[in-house]
């Protein structure tokens, strides 16, 4: 089969389209032809975005096996999500069979950048909702799971005022719809080209950081979703709330905050590590897709053999929503 492989950690150009063996799945396990994946965040900070030493510490967090290795890597096709339809089943899996389209994450362990992937029964794996195309479903899990877990610890209520900073990106436009299916008044962040988007998303409020830099507008929040990883809680705690919560996706001195600050009764920095995958995480999202309150945003789409372009343009950080890679004539 044909998967984006990379040997060694570097710049976009490591990665090469190769023939690679056919994976088998054991006996609890679906292959799956994948028609679609995507080219995030967690696969460019994985190739070699980061500095040594953060690619180590990201490893220490999500477990060695993950890709593994802090020379080399030990896991050689990226990719962490995807959508696509059952080629074959082991004898002890009873939920899917072949022909099922489906749609889910790899859990950490990567390789959906390819023509297929091995995943288990239990991995967060779910069918494909019928409302979506399979461009769409593969772009669904990764940020909406990740924002996920960085929204629990704030166990968001009805009502509160919550402001998704960076809420044009992946993560920015899955917090934006997740706070507001938690019914929480949400104010956007992103620029203005992006505005009429998020207010499609279902932002109350939007605000343009161009022209409006919020830590200086004087108003406040309960919660502050810091989504793209460029604000620090010591610019933004101002505009919390008394018992305010700052939730990052990024950064050494948040790791660190965060238990300094859980021991007062005041704002905190809430940071969830490591983060966590979970069937139920795909299902509760299927869900969301099928009542018409989640959908995914798809700035540009690739075919794999264009991973190189796919990733280049996706460092650029200019991406808005998702970067999908078409795979299996997908």
């Amino acid at each position: 089969m044909k998967a984006a492989v990379f040997e060694r950690y570097g710049p976009p150009e490591v990665i090469q389209i190769a023939d690679v063996p056919r994976p088998e799945p054991k006996d609890d396990e679906l292959l799956i032809r994948v028609l679609a994946t995507t080219v995030n965040r967690t696969d460019c900070g994985f190739r070699g975005g980061n500095p040594l030493i953060l690619r180590f510490f990201a490893r220490l967090l999500l477990g060695s096996g993950v890709v593994g290795g802090v020379l080399r890597p030990a896991r050689k096709i990226l990719g962490d999500e995807m959508s696509g339809v059952v080629e074959a089943v082991g004898p002890a899996v009873k939920q899917f069979t072949p022909g099922d389209e489906v749609f889910g994450s790899t859990d950490g362990r990567f390789g959906t950048q390819a023509e297929f992937v091995c995943m288990r029964e239990s991995d967060p794996v779910a069918h494909k909702p019928a409302r979506m195309t399979f461009a769409e479903a593969a772009a669904v899990c990764d940020g909406a799971i990740l924002t996920l877990n960085a929204l629990r610890p704030a166990h968001i209520r009805a009502g509160q005022e919550v402001l998704v900073y960076g809420a044009s990106g992946s993560m920015g436009t899955a917090g934006v719809q997740l706070a507001k299916a938690l019914s929480a008044h949400v104010t956007a962040v992103c620029g203005t080209k992006n505005l009429e988007l998020v207010r499609s998303l279902g932002a109350d409020a939007v605000i343009d950081y161009l022209t409006d830099d919020f830590p200086k507008n004087g108003r406040t929040y309960d919660v502050i979703y810091d989504s793209v990883g460029k604000l620090s809680f010591r610019r933004c705690s101002g505009s919390l709330r008394p018992r305010g919560a700052y939730l990052p996706t990024d950064g050494l001195a948040n790791v660190a905050l965060a238990p300094i600050t859980a021991r007062r009764s005041g704002r905190k920095v809430l940071f969830s590590l490591p983060p966590r995958y979970t069937k139920a995480d795909v299902l509760y999202l299927r869900d969301l897709i099928e009542a018409g309150k989640y959908r995914a945003v798809i700035d540009r789409t690739y075919p794999l053999e264009q991973v190189v372009e796919a990733t280049k343009y996706v460092e650029t950080g200019q991406k808005v929503g998702n970067v999908v890679l078409t795979v299996a004539g997908g």
